[in-house]
């Protein structure tokens, strides 16, 4: 899987996890722009990101971390550890 295709996948879980609707964003964006974010025909900007997950109230990294799962077929866990340890200055 392409990795915008699964962040636009993580980026709709969240939406249906949290209850909004594509239309619910229309401060932040257009419906057309959230579904082509969540269609991986749009690559979603850091900015962007971080507006409309604060808005659903959740971590953008939330989001980024569940389409890295989805793109690399490996387990959450284990992309977590690797973070914490880079964050951490390890290897």
């Amino acid at each position: 899987m392409e990795l915008n295709d699964a962040v636009g996948q993580a980026l709709r879980n969240a939406r249906l996890r949290t209850g909004y609707t594509q239309e619910d964003f229309g401060n932040i964006s257009s419906r057309t722009y959230i579904s082509s974010l969540e269609r991986g025909t749009k690559a979603v900007t850091v900015n962007k990101l971080t507006a409309i997950a604060d808005m659903m109230g959740v971590h953008p990294l939330s989001i980024l971390a569940e389409g890295f799962v989805l793109q690399s077929g490996h387990d959450l866990d284990e992309l977590l550890a690797r973070v914490k340890a880079e964050l951490s200055g390890g290897k």
